[in-house]
């Protein structure tokens, strides 16, 4: 039995972002019938015990399309009617990436 046959899933393709004390997993990962899934994980470390606390989302394919519309609507919904002077630039530092095969790494923090 090969690698692949012994997990549920497959990873494809990773993206870490650091945002501060939260540290995001978005990964594309396939099932044994060759389909894809996305993963969204939210990683922070417990200040009680120090372990991390992880919460995740799966997107399934017949998803993508109503959630990036309803991500996109909620987002400029804040950036355009509650909070439309403020500079989210100002988050904007992506100076750190790390370009591997299968891990890239976006620095969310503030300068």
């Amino acid at each position: 039995m090969d690698e692949f046959n012994k997990n549920e899933s497959q990873e494809i393709f990773s993206k870490k972002i650091r945002a501060g004390k939260r540290t995001y997993f978005f990964d594309v990962k396939s099932t044994r019938g060759k389909d894809y899934f996305i993963t969204i994980t939210e990683s922070k470390k417990s200040f009680e015990d120090g372990n991390f606390v992880k919460h995740k989302i799966f997107l399934y394919k017949e998803d993508f399309n109503k959630f990036v519309t309803a991500l996109n609507e909620t987002v400029n919904h804040i950036k355009t009617d509650l909070m439309p002077d403020y500079d989210f630039d100002e988050f904007r530092n992506e100076n750190t990436f790390e370009n591997n095969d299968s891990q890239n790494e976006i620095s969310l923090e503030k300068n």
